[in-house]
């Protein structure tokens, strides 16, 4: 996140015609999950070639560590602190309430109407807009992820869409047990969430569209339908990594489906395509080695994701960008691209991408990102004691992450813990691990750091945990149900 404010949008210096835009988010989808970058096991050949015919960056992060507090961000181009909502949405108000050192911030259940999305940002702009998948940023109507009537993104500036799961589990109908369908090698199930992008693409319009594509893979509930395909993976990995594996393949092959369709309506010549996904990998499927942690905590492994942006012409082919980047720039950096205008005040903490996709520019050697996690995961007092204590390296197991906050400015990252209130600092340039505490050896940096991390929270009025049960709040040892996002 940039302190203070961010760069506001500016019309994208071509003459060619303004780009379709095309937005796909995966969900828990870790840095290392793809073949092109790291992945020993899973096999994404189309997510693969994205990389190559566009340039992938190997320092993006996502302004949190969970999954509503990310997707807001990147709605809005403003950081989790700044807006208060850092945490998962629920069903209803309420706070952590159970025998915690500190007490954490209430629940943030909406993104606010008067926050500008960058849905609306396009729409004014001239784009037709759509959103098809999670949304995540409202409390939940009726049951689980499903669109608020008030808060959906229909009421925040995309014209048409649709919550549909797809072939995701969350589709399974009760009573479901999990088991193989009737698929043939090299078949996938059908996705219909899938299928109602496809059906947009091939609509004719007389102006550019933005389409958000919100993918629920690879969530949990984890699981797959192909046993030729679970099969595959299991010759190597354990039935719980495979049928990740199995998952990861499938969004691959689902991303796939809309980068052909691109090309088949003659679209992909002029369309910026950007894939990322909403935080790090989840503790128990994803490989995140050699870097520490996981989705849940702000260690490396939490907040590095891909990111990977084609657009013909402009982007680089087959190129890598070292750059540090965060996946809410693409708040101002659609907005450039498409030439429409940002408001004062919108936008804060996202940087116009658009010189740095094209190789023109270079980021500000300075630029602070900042991540606040005022929480305490996994929720409740039976969950939380049965955690692992430390945050390690692919350990496979959820671990206890403490309300705590970081900064990343050049190559050196502090986390602050209110626990204790303790500073740990790292030199990510030797240490991509987060191995080796250098918080004393470097007495200067990690002061500098951390005036820096409080400078900007207190400027953007962060809602910090603190000593006792927040108010209204029922007996210390009230149960919470763990957090799903």
């Amino acid at each position: 996140m940039g302190l203070g404010c961010g760069l506001a949008a500016h019309a994208a210096a071509s003459s060619e015609a303004r780009p379709n835009i095309v937005f796909i988010l995966a969900d828990d989808l870790g840095w290392k999950d793809l073949g092109s970058t790291g992945s020993p096991w899973h096999r994404t050949p189309q997510l693969d070639r994205l990389a190559r015919e566009g340039t992938r960056f190997t320092q993006a992060y996502n302004p949190a560590p969970i999954c509503s507090a990310a997707r807001a961000a990147i709605l809005t181009g403003k950081s989790p602190a700044r807006l208060k909502f850092e945490f998962v949405t629920k069903q209803q108000p309420g706070a952590q309430v159970w025998s915690t050192p500190l007490t954490p911030p209430p629940y943030t259940l909406d993104l606010p109407l008067e926050e500008r999305t960058i849905g609306e940002v396009l729409r004014d702009g001239g784009y037709a807009t759509a959103f098809f998948g999670k949304w995540h940023v409202s409390r939940h109507h009726g049951s689980y992820l499903k669109w608020s009537p008030m808060h959906g993104p229909l009421q925040q500036g995309f014209a048409v869409g649709d919550e549909e799961f797809g072939s995701h589990p969350y589709s399974y109908p009760r009573g479901e047990k999990g088991d193989f369908g009737d698929f043939k090698l090299g078949e996938f199930p059908p996705d219909a969430l899938t299928e109602k992008a496809l059906a947009y693409l091939r609509e004719k319009r007389d102006r550019p569209f933005f389409l958000y594509l919100s993918h629920y893979y690879v969530h949990t509930p984890i699981h797959t339908r192909m046993r030729w395909l679970f099969d595959h993976y299991r010759a190597t990995l354990s039935e719980e990594r495979a049928a990740y594996a199995a998952m990861v393949e499938t969004l691959d092959h689902l991303v796939g489906r809309v980068l052909s369709e691109l090309e088949t309506q003659g679209l992909a010549k002029n369309t910026l395509v950007i894939f990322t996904s909403d935080n790090g990998g989840h503790p128990e499927y994803a490989s995140n080695a050699p870097l520490r942690g996981s989705k849940w905590n702000l260690y490396e492994g939490g907040v590095r994701v891909p990111f990977i942006a084609r657009w013909p012409g402009r982007v680089a082919a087959g190129a890598v960008n070292g750059e540090t980047v965060m996946t809410s720039d693409v708040f101002a950096t659609f907005a450039a691209a498409a030439g429409a205008t940002l408001r004062a005040g919108e936008g804060m903490d996202a940087q116009n991408l658009v010189a740095i996709l094209e190789g023109k520019a270079r980021m500000v050697t300075d630029r602070a990102l900042v991540w606040h996690f005022p929480y305490y995961h996994p929720e409740g007092d039976r969950l939380y004691p049965a955690a692992k204590r430390e945050i390690g390296v692919d350990d496979f197991a959820v671990s206890q992450t403490r309300p705590h906050s970081a900064i990343r400015v050049g190559g050196h990252k502090l986390i602050h813990f209110y626990e204790d209130g303790r500073d740990e600092l790292y030199d990510l340039v030797a240490d991509p691990a987060e191995a080796r505490n250098v918080a004393v050896q470097l007495p200067e940096v990690r002061t500098e750091l951390r005036a820096r991390l409080e400078a900007y929270l207190k400027s953007v009025g962060a809602r910090l945990p603190t000593l006792g049960p927040p108010p209204g709040a029922g007996p210390a040892t009230t149960k919470a149900k763990k957090a799903k996002g």
